[in-house]
């Protein structure tokens, strides 16, 4: 890990009734590869009488990856979708040119005591695909590849690496890796990477030239050989990254766009109402004061 370019700091971010941490995008650093952004939710506890309960957004120009660790998320959208998520499984939402969704407690959990932990990524679409038809794929847990090096457990949630690849239907050349071990190892995995990389430490921590990295940072690499270190023991850790496009991204609230124009368009559609309904959800979060990033 000698060439680390920058370290993130997970940082506290608020989405209406529950706190999450973001990590990307960061100031000095937009995107890793075509992932554009990345927020840890919780984990937090919730009471009989706390839900998670995100009202009807509007998407454009990118792909939702849902990945939880603990709990249950009810994902409803414009398409038409109904589908409970849950720990190891991954909701893959392609806006393309425009999707609407929610995201609730179940039902059944909404009167019990809960917990809520995961990761919340958007990966930008290639210039070609912003504007593609929306489309939602639910994988199974048991669909993502899974395997054993030298003790250590390894998943391929999305994309291509180590001669596999997840069913997860993405756009771009790109990689997004589960690394655990329950014991000390030396990885050295840069070999199966390529384009950009970054390494997110969820918990325990990584040892390198003499430097240890605890959890809720983000480590990007000067390139994507970054990874040779050692996991300490009862540690977990995400790798992602790939190839980057060469047009600029920009994003502003949920929209991403090579063009602000298509940015301006669509804020001016959510104002409008004019974005495609969720079937039985009536309350619509409203465009918030601009807050622009790359651009």
């Amino acid at each position: 890990m000698s060439n680390t370019k920058l370290i993130i700091e997970e940082r506290a971010a608020n989405i209406g009734n529950f706190m999450v941490g973001r990590l990307l995008p960061f100031r000095q650093k937009r995107m890793v590869g075509p992932f554009i952004f990345i927020d840890h939710m919780g984990p937090a506890s919730l009471s009989s009488k706390e839900n998670l309960d995100i009202a009807m957004h509007p998407h454009i120009g990118l792909s939702t990856l849902t990945y939880l660790f603990e709990g249950a998320i009810m994902h409803r959208d414009s398409l038409g979708t109904e589908v409970e998520i849950k720990p190891g499984a991954v909701n893959w939402m392609t806006a393309g040119k425009g999707v609407v969704h929610t995201e609730r407690t179940p039902e059944y959990l909404r009167h019990s005591k809960k917990m809520l932990h995961g990761l919340q990524i958007w990966v930008a679409l290639p210039k070609e695909d912003e504007q593609c038809e929306p489309s939602f794929t639910h994988v199974a847990a048991a669909e993502i590849p899974t395997w054993k090096e030298n003790n250590v457990q390894f998943k391929l949630i999305a994309g291509k690496a180590f001669g596999k690849q997840s069913p997860v239907p993405v756009y771009s050349a790109l990689y997004f890796i589960q690394i655990t071990s329950s014991d000390t190892k030396t990885i050295s995995i840069g070999d199966h990477l390529f384009g950009e990389s970054a390494l997110y430490i969820l918990e325990g921590s990584i040892t390198s030239d003499g430097h240890t990295y605890g959890p809720k940072q983000i480590l990007v690499a000067k390139d994507s050989s970054l990874c040779a270190f050692e996991i300490e023991a009862n540690s977990t850790l995400y790798i992602f990254g790939g190839e980057s496009f060469e047009e600029e991204r920009f994003i502003e609230w949920n929209f991403v766009a090579t063009d602000k124009a298509l940015i301006e368009k669509a804020k001016e559609d959510w104002k409008a109402d004019k974005f495609p309904k969720v079937v039985n959800e009536t309350v619509r979060i409203p465009l918030p004061a601009p807050k622009r990033f790359g651009g």
